[in-house]
This record gives C-alpha cells, structure tokens and sequence, in this order.
C-alpha cells in the first residue's frame, strides 16, 4: 500500500462527479477513488459541489466555460489553489488537469512539488508553444500514444489512458444486441455525424444519435444543415442528452457504435465506454482511434465512408464477450490509477535525486585526485 500525498487540481467548471456533460470531471472522480483506496492520501481541488475537497470554485462559474470571462475565472481560481498549496508543506506530487492558468503559475511560481500536467486536448502549434515554453519544469502526461507522437520534443513523462466508470455501465450479450447503430457524441463536425448519417443509410439500419449540441455558431450551423434535415423519429433518431441507465441501455444494446472523426481526437471515451459494453467500434483512422480500438476484436478502423458501410455488415462476427472483456482490461480505473501511481513514483524519485544533485558542491578547477579517467 502506498502513502503519497498527491494534491490533484481538477477544472473549476462542474463539480466531480459531474451532473450530465464532464468528461475530465467523470475521469478524475474515478482516479481519485482509486487511488484513495489504495492508500494514498488525496487532496482534491475542484467547483463547489465536489464531496471530500477543496473547492475553490463556486457555483455558477459554468456559466462562463468558453465564453468572454472564461479565462478570468481560470486565473482566479489558479491564483486561489496556488495559494492553498504554498501552505501546504507535505505535498509529494502535484497533478494537474485545470489548464493553462494553473499550469503556468505551477511551473513559474516556484511549486513546493514536483508537477505532472495531464495534456486532455489535442496539440495544435498554439498549444505546442506554450508547452514548449513551459520546458522541462512540469512533466507532461499524453492520455494517448498518437497524441504523444503529434509533438514528441515536449517534455513527456509518459502515456495513461482514461478510465471508464465500468458499474454504470451495461453488458450487452449477442442475444441482446437490437438491429441499430449508434452515434454518442457531441454533434460537432469533429466527430463526424453527418458520415453516421450517410452509413446508416447506405446500409439500411437504423441510428440513433445522442449528444449535445455545441454552443459554438458553426456547430450549431452543422446541427441545423447537415443533421437536423435527416432525423425522422424512426430511421435517423436524435436525443439531445442521455445518461445514467439509459445511457448504459443504448450503449449495450447497440448492433455498433460508429466514430467517424475527423480530427486528430487524443482520445475518445464514448469509444471506451461501448467497448466495455461489448459494443464494437467502427471509426475512421484518425487520432486516437486506431490505437483504442483493437481490429477484429473491438471494432474496426476505416479509411472512409466506403470502409465503415463494408464493416457494418461484418461487425455481428464480433463477439461481445470478447470485445468487452479487450476493453475492460484496458480502460479500468485500477489499470489507470496503476499506471498514473507509477508515473507518480518515477517523477518524485527523479525531483529528490535532482535536489540532492543540485546542493552538491561543484567541482573545483584542477582538482582530480580520485577521479578515474
């Protein structure tokens, strides 16, 4: 058993765990349990409304997620948990997932830990700048190897995959699969709704789409042009949000999920979660999505539309069993607090020999007695 002192800084915006929509949130609330049941002593930093925590962020503060004040809030809430860290004197590691307020002030404010940041989006040149600026002095965590591999000079400590919440979710045998597809993601360009759409057609089944709308005006734009004018009620289906049982309902009971991105997703847990449900994946060769999904076992990769309407008619050749027992093997939340622990562990072990390097005397000029050439 373990007794490190991790202090984890989580976003401001929705209180762990999450009501409804908070992917970070949902991924954190498990890795904090984890690691508590295996003795480590955790110090939570979140939005008001998380249990066991300090909460640095009221309520409310929702309101401005993307919006004009958005980074306002974050540097008033980095500025408070930079705060109640320098108080704290027993830290062993700090692990952020807050973004780049708490980031910055964590690398150039003097931190009494070692810090590692987990990256949750991809790394586009504006984002490689400033974790390029950061330099060495916090450890990087790639929630994907693809991810990685898109800037492989940053300073990275290493690759964890998310966790999903495996009790609230359902297995869905063969006998229990229902003739349908299924979409379950924010409806945005990025995650390709419109390429669902056209599979389900050109294949004849069904398709429900589940997922909000994005409050950017060009995803809206996308709802309204290329999604809106299909749905039916019966062919093409829309429900604007599910969760819970019913969320675990749609997922086990789905022929297929299909993930046609097309942007370089660092990792997709509505991927994950239908895995763990015996659900096979069919997606596009983009990001992440090879690396999830293990080819005939899983799911399938695709190179395009032709590709995902060619594997619809072979996706009942997988079995459920196999594919959900692939899957929980590799997205439990004890494989991450495993994985995330022994990044813990090398990134204190590799500070302390650091600091004791560093308050060695160095070498006087001329001086080699005992030195061996």
């Amino acid at each position: 058993m373990s007794n490190r002192h991790i202090a984890i800084v989580a976003p401001p915006w929705y209180p762990i765990p999450p009501v409804g929509y908070g992917g970070i949130e949902i991924v954190l609330d498990l890795l904090v349990k984890e690691l508590r049941a295996q003795g480590d002593r955790v110090t939570l930093y979140a939005a008001e409304g998380t249990k066991d925590a300090v909460t640095l962020a009221p309520s409310g503060w929702d309101a401005d997620l993307g919006k004009e004040f958005h980074e306002m809030r974050s540097v008033a809430y980095a500025a408070r948990v930079l705060e109640d860290l320098a108080g704290r004197k027993d830290v062993d590691l700090i692990h952020d997932h807050a973004g780049w307020s708490s980031l910055l002030g964590l690398a150039f404010s003097g931190s009494p830990a070692p810090v590692l940041h987990t990256v949750h989006g991809p790394i586009y040149e504006q984002q490689h700048t400033t974790y390029e600026a950061v330099g060495n002095r916090v450890g990087l965590v790639a929630i994907s190897n693809d991810q990685k591999g898109s800037a492989p000079d940053l300073n990275w400590a290493g690759t964890v995959y998310n966790a999903v919440d495996l009790p609230s979710l359902a297995y869905g045998s063969r006998e229990a699969k229902q003739p349908y597809l299924l979409s379950l993601a924010r409806i945005t360009p990025e995650k390709g709704q419109h390429i669902a759409i056209e599979v389900a057609r050109r294949t004849g089944m069904r398709l429900i789409m589940a997922g909000k709308v994005g409050e950017r005006d060009a995803e809206r734009e996308y709802f309204e042009k290329e999604i809106a004018p299909h749905i039916d009620g019966s062919n093409i289906m829309y429900i604007q949000n599910v969760a819970g049982r019913d969320k675990a309902r749609v997922l086990a009971h789905a022929t297929a999920l299909l993930a046609p991105v097309t942007w370089p997703e660092p990792f997709g847990l509505y991927i994950a979660e239908a895995m763990v449900s015996g659900t096979p994946v069919i997606g596009l060769r983009k990001g992440s999505v090879p690396e999830l999904v293990t080819e005939g076992v899983t799911g399938f990769v695709c190179d395009d539309a032709d590709g995902m309407v060619e594997r619809v008619r072979e996706v009942t050749d997988i079995d459920p069993k196999a594919c959900a027992a692939r899957a929980r093997e590799q997205f439990s939340p004890g494989a991450m607090a495993r994985n995330y622990h022994e990044l813990y562990e090398r990134t204190i072990e590799g500070h302390r020999l650091a600091k004791e390097l560093s308050m060695v005397p160095p070498a006087v000029a001329g001086d080699s007695e005992g030195l061996v050439a």
